[in-house]
């Protein structure tokens, strides 16, 4: 078993919203699974009693007034000063048992982050829907940054004290896991997922996630980071879609031209120059932003550079 020299600073960072009938049960197995944490929650302007009853199970409890999972997140990494953070949401549906294995192999590989991949044989506890949805987004940004996690969208996870000062948390809702999960990959850091029980969620708990609308969101985010974080890739792809159109519409012009000597659709021919101008422009942006992107990606490495890496020091006896 692992055993560090000195101790680290561990707390549980729970976000919620009208979790009044689970967040009690959470908070109590993440007391009996990690009794040294400080178990944190973030209550996002539940209207039910929330608060109290996270309060009342001994838990710390925060409000956080503009909503969104992820305006919580970035408040959680502000507020809280710990060296591991595990955040979980507070639907109880997460296994608490698994989260000193988390740790153990954060600690042991000197990781950045672990995520917890649901596995749950339980239809009403991931729905079809979602289970979709998850494999379709998370193939998504797999094509686009390279290699990512099986369970993208997993909201148990595991982070080192140089991630959650170094994460700039531009989301707002539920999208948050994805900027967390593109965040690690573009810094390159040393990451892992272990595969978690998933299970329903108690008599009274509703789900907040919307399939349609949360996961157009998180697409548009997909989008977003794509543009900011690999910018030449994407207005290069921009450029070649005007090329492409441009050439498409002059080629019927340039046959013309040939066979009369005539260039009868003047339009036609101020679309075409019109397009391969603007994808020139394109190409020209997407220079441009990859230079500053990478000096802003230089930044952010030396912020994190800049934060000491977990205690190697330990013992395996």
């Amino acid at each position: 078993m692992l055993q560090l020299t000195k101790p680290l600073r561990t707390a549980v960072v729970i976000p919620c919203y009208n979790e009044a009938a689970a967040i009690a049960s959470v908070v109590r197995d993440f007391q009996t699974s990690l009794p040294f944490a400080d178990i944190v929650v973030f209550d996002n302007n539940s209207s039910d009693n929330t608060a109290v009853v996270a309060r009342n199970a001994g838990a710390s409890v925060i409000s956080v007034s503009l909503q969104g999972k992820g305006n919580v997140v970035r408040r959680m990494f502000a507020d809280v000063d710990a060296d591991i953070y595990v955040m979980v949401d507070g639907d109880a549906t997460y296994d608490a048992s698994a989260a000193p294995a988390l740790i153990e192999m954060l600690l042991r590989n000197r990781l950045d982050m672990v995520v917890g991949s649901r596995l749950s044989d339980e239809q009403t506890a991931y729905r079809l829907g979602h289970r979709f949805g998850n494999v379709l987004l998370t193939q998504c940004a797999a094509a686009i940054f390279g290699r990512t996690f099986k369970d993208m969208l997993s909201g148990y996870r595991v982070f080192s004290r140089r991630f959650a000062r170094t994460f700039p948390a531009h989301s707002a809702g539920f999208e948050i896991e994805t900027e967390l999960t593109v965040h690690a990959l573009g810094l390159r850091m040393p990451v892992a997922e272990i595969v978690t029980n998933y299970k329903s969620r108690p008599e009274g708990s509703t789900s907040k996630l919307n399939t349609f609308r949360d996961g157009l969101r998180i697409l548009l985010m997909i989008g977003r980071l794509f543009k900011s974080e690999k910018p030449l890739a994407f207005f290069t792809a921009g450029f070649l879609l005007c090329t492409l159109m441009s050439v498409g519409f002059a080629i019927p012009v340039f046959e013309t031209f040939v066979k009369t000597g005539l260039v009868p659709r003047i339009p036609t021919v101020i679309l075409s120059s019109g397009l391969m101008l603007l994808g020139a422009i394109l190409l020209i942006c997407g220079i441009v932003l990859d230079t500053v992107t990478r000096g802003r990606n230089e930044m952010k490495h030396l912020a994190y550079l800049s934060l000491p890496p977990l205690p190697s020091e330990r013992d395996d006896d």
